[in-house]
């Protein structure tokens, strides 16, 4: 059994930067593809980004892409979220998911595994 977990979440100014990590344990992170949804207050989780088992492909939602940026470490079996130029409409519980079988799926109910989530929060 695979766990996740998720840290690095806070406040931060509009235009600022934080970064996310998820610490996977059970099973080397390599094995599976990884990814990030989040979900705001009285609204459905979504998609924002998410990386192929090796690292070598990434996807993004549009409403993110060109400011955050995903990657992983095998060795350290950690995959990381990188957010730039933070808007107020990022504010979110960010979650980390796993997904055993290949390709990048945006559907949440596609991924296998899930941490907790860590709060985002983007003040204007």
């Amino acid at each position: 059994q695979v766990q996740l977990v998720e840290s690095g979440g806070g406040l931060v100014q509009a235009g600022g930067s934080l970064r996310v990590s998820c610490a996977v344990s059970g099973r080397t992170s390599s094995s599976y593809v990884m990814g990030w949804f989040r979900q705001a207050p009285g609204k459905e989780r979504e998609f924002v980004a998410a990386i192929s088992r090796s690292g070598g492909s990434t996807s993004y939602a549009e409403s993110v892409k060109g400011r955050f940026t995903i990657s992983r470490d095998n060795a350290k079996n950690t995959v990381y979220l990188q957010m730039n130029s933070l808007k107020p409409e990022d504010t979110a519980v960010y979650y980390c998911a796993a997904r055993v079988r290949l390709g990048i799926i945006y559907t949440d109910s596609m991924w296998d595994y899930w941490g907790q989530g860590t709060q985002v929060t983007v003040s204007s």
